[in-house]
């Protein structure tokens, strides 16, 4: 049976989230064997100590969760990041650009980030819930341009998040181009484990160990 640790981001960016939070974070994704944490980027550095040699990776997010600061803040946020040790970083495109179908400023604005990420794994989100299918599309190839390395659905903190639907129409533009995080409302093993098989190579959650253990009471 699939196992799904090697695809969990396993994510807390509550705002009220405290240091001790995080720790708790870190060492149930080093207990469970999970891809990354995705933390606030207050808390990089912490985070970046604990997992140090654990072989989960530190991530964390920038323009969150709404997308509306420039692109030069975005990309000093990115190499920030960098700095304090992150591995992976998950970014907002600038969303009212998108909707006027502004495709070449969101590129531009994703190409900022992932130059000063250096190298590091850049996913970005599309917030499919504001888009219909024909902008998901466009988007896609804006991320593509960009130079990111995913594409994901949602920061979980608006009207909609992850579907079905929209994971299967991202990866098949994407075609192998770009992976597909899924992120939002994921909570237990079935709905991750459908996102999967749709084509997510990243499920972004806050629920990740109680969709470990649904997944070992099922694998027993």
């Amino acid at each position: 049976m699939l196992n799904p640790a090697s695809y969990i981001d396993h994510t807390l960016l509550k705002p009220e989230t405290t240091p001790g939070d995080i720790a708790v974070l870190c060492e149930e994704a080093v207990e469970y064997g999970f891809a990354s944490v995705c933390v606030p980027p207050r808390f990089v550095g912490q985070a970046a100590e604990i997992l140090y040699g654990s072989g989960v990776r530190t991530g964390t997010v920038v323009g969150f969760p709404l997308g509306y600061e420039t692109s030069a803040i975005k990309a000093e946020q990115a190499a920030h990041a960098v700095r304090s040790g992150a591995e992976e970083i998950d970014m907002v495109i600038p969303l009212g650009a998108a909707r006027l179908g502004n495709y070449e400023e969101v590129v531009d604005d994703i190409r900022a980030v992932v130059e000063r990420a250096e190298g590091r794994t850049v996913k970005v989100i599309l917030e499919c819930c504001l888009f219909d299918d024909a902008a998901k599309r466009m988007l896609v190839e804006a991320v593509v341009a960009g130079g990111a390395d995913y594409v994901k659905t949602s920061t979980g903190f608006a009207a909609g998040g992850a579907v079905l639907e929209d994971v299967r129409l991202l990866s098949e533009v994407a075609a192998e181009r770009l992976k597909v995080k899924a992120a939002g409302g994921i909570r237990d093993w079935s709905s991750c484990r459908s996102f999967i098989e749709a084509g997510a190579a990243r499920v972004g959650t806050s629920a990740g160990v109680a969709i470990m253990k649904q997944w070992m009471h099922h694998a027993i």
